[in-house]
């Protein structure tokens, strides 16, 4: 009745579900929230590939990694919406994103597990520091 491949595919369907959902109710704070968290279990599953030899598998994730850091966290940097204060910012975090996909790359090129690391903690630091800002309705 069940094996295990259409239980694998059915879990999967379940999540997207729920990940769908939970993009459709969450606030811009919430969705740039949800784009760390996807890049950082990407880059997680690359890690596993990567140790267990699966090649097709491990480019799979760390495209889809690059993929939501550069047309995910990096296309929504906004300088005009950042003001004069922000336009350095902005730029400066352009280019740390574009430094993480250069890592990636070179990770998936090289099978180069420090250079997966080294991305994560990277986002991770973003990450954390996005979530310290406080955008709720007693802060509006």
């Amino acid at each position: 009745m069940y094996t295990p491949h259409t239980f694998r595919t059915g879990a999967g369907a379940y999540a997207r579900v729920g990940v769908e959902t939970g993009a459709m109710s969450a606030s811009p704070h919430q969705l740039i929230c949800m784009l760390f968290d996807g890049a950082r279990s990407t880059i997680g599953m690359a890690r596993h590939h990567m140790s267990t030899g699966d090649i097709g598998p491990k480019g799979q994730a760390i495209s889809k990694a690059v993929d939501i850091v550069d047309n995910g966290l990096r296309a929504v940097l906004d300088a005009k919406a950042a003001g004069p204060e922000g336009e350095a910012l902005v730029a400066n975090l352009s280019a740390l994103y574009g430094y993480i996909i250069q890592r990636l790359l070179q990770a998936n090129l090289r099978n180069d597990t420090q250079a997966l690391d080294e991305a994560d903690t990277l986002l991770e630091s973003i990450a954390s520091a996005w979530r310290e800002i406080d955008t709720g309705p007693a802060h509006a």
